[in-house]
């Protein structure tokens, strides 16, 4: 329904009362009872984060000649990015607002490049596991590409033999998730990349989970496969600074290998009144909130930081996996390689789990692939609330075997 716009203003507190008033129906995060949409790295950390990005609320990231402490801060973020994923001294990339825009123009840069080796190429093709995130079809859209997704192994990481089967003379590129979001398992990056080498194609890894706590966590002694820029023959890799990197939202970046492919994502423009017109990314205007944030989390926090929080939040998908293991008619489902988990039931039906668990106060998500309900990723807003979790699930089991 169409809404008319407010004729006359409100007083302030007027207008936080309401905003205060639509909030209420949301739910509560902070309890730790939605596995879903909230990253967080403790009350310090979001501090930081707001404050940074109050202090830049203003400021144009279009505008770098006139905030050049805008400039500085995204160059920071850039390399401090690119450094956790094992760049080369001619590696480059650019900052975006969502994990999607990183993948777009990662497909952008794998488009242009084999276009250029072959201008007749039409519908270019691109393979990608079954559980690769959507935002795939998406950049394919708009940039005239064909997406093929392929089976899953049994331990539901991408089968290689299956892309493989899958290459044909349109095909540009593959891809490959560290770790993909249904299960929490890293594809095998290797693999891939070498089946990329093997047919010269552009490898991608979706690593907008992983590029922000694998190296954290594997200082804090977690095993996590090898999947950035060590691995010969990746090109292009997104990271999510708003996951793991705990920033505010609206903050991710495209990485790659070799700076050459730079004018896939900067754009320029001359031939119009105002004259010279550039962007890097999708975004024109945009506002440097984020990037202050990420920053100011960065910088705050420092690598002995991020291995702390990676530690505790091991901690507590330790306690949740050990726990679900514990009981009787739950499984998980895989093995994940990361804080990203599912688990089902056996001997009930999941949507009366699902709803015994929602009587409860908890926010469920459930999964297609297998039936199952989808823990998400867990930090640090989870870990208080482990236990009860665990208990709710022992009480939501019993109800339904007594019906």
């Amino acid at each position: 329904m169409l809404s008319q716009f407010p004729a006359t203003g409100r007083l302030h507190e007027a207008v936080f009362e309401e905003l205060a008033q639509f909030k209420s129906t949301d739910v509560d995060w902070r309890s730790g009872r939605t596995n879903f949409y909230v990253q967080f790295g403790g009350d310090d950390v979001l501090r930081v984060a707001k404050e940074a990005a109050a202090l830049f609320f203003s400021e144009n990231a279009h505008g770098l000649a006139a905030f050049p402490s805008v400039q500085r801060l995204q160059a920071d973020v850039l390399g401090w990015l690119l450094d956790l994923v094992q760049a080369g001294p001619l590696a480059d990339g650019c900052l975006t607002a969502s994990g999607s825009e990183s993948i777009l123009f990662s497909l952008k840069a794998a488009r242009d490049w084999a276009k250029a080796r072959r201008p007749d190429l039409v519908t270019p093709k691109i393979i990608v596991p079954r559980s690769a995130h959507p935002a795939f079809e998406k950049a394919a859209g708009l940039l005239g590409l064909e997406v093929v997704r392929t089976s899953l192994r049994p331990d539901y990481r991408a089968d290689v033999a299956a892309m493989r089967a899958q290459i044909c003379p349109r095909t540009i590129a593959v891809a490959g998730s560290a770790p993909q979001f249904g299960h929490g398992v890293v594809d095998p990056i290797a693999e891939i990349a070498a089946l990329a080498v093997e047919n010269n194609l552009w490898m991608h890894v979706d690593a907008c989970i992983g590029a922000l706590f694998a190296p954290f966590a594997r200082a804090a002694g977690a095993t996590i496969p090898a999947f950035d820029f060590s691995v010969d023959g990746v090109r292009s890799i997104s990271a999510d600074i708003h996951k793991y990197g705990f920033g505010a939202k609206g903050a991710s970046a495209a990485l790659f290998r070799h700076s050459c492919w730079r004018p896939s994502y900067a754009f320029a423009f001359d031939d119009w009144p105002i004259g010279s017109y550039g962007s890097v990314g999708l975004a024109g205007t945009r506002s440097a909130a984020p990037i202050a944030a990420a920053w100011a989390v960065m910088r705050y926090l420092g690598h002995d930081g991020y291995v702390r929080i990676a530690r505790q939040i091991l901690d507590a998908f330790e306690q949740l996996r050990s726990g679900l293991q514990s009981i009787d008619g739950v499984e998980i489902v895989g093995e994940p390689d990361t804080p990203v988990l599912a688990w089902r039931p056996r001997d009930v039906a999941l949507g009366d789990v699902v709803a015994a668990m929602s009587a409860r106060g908890w926010f469920v998500r459930t999964m297609t692939g297998p039936p199952a309900i989808h823990v998400g990723m867990i930090t640090l807003h989870q870990a208080p609330v482990v236990d009860a979790y665990l208990d709710s699930i022992r009480e939501s089991l019993a109800e339904l075997r007594r019906r």
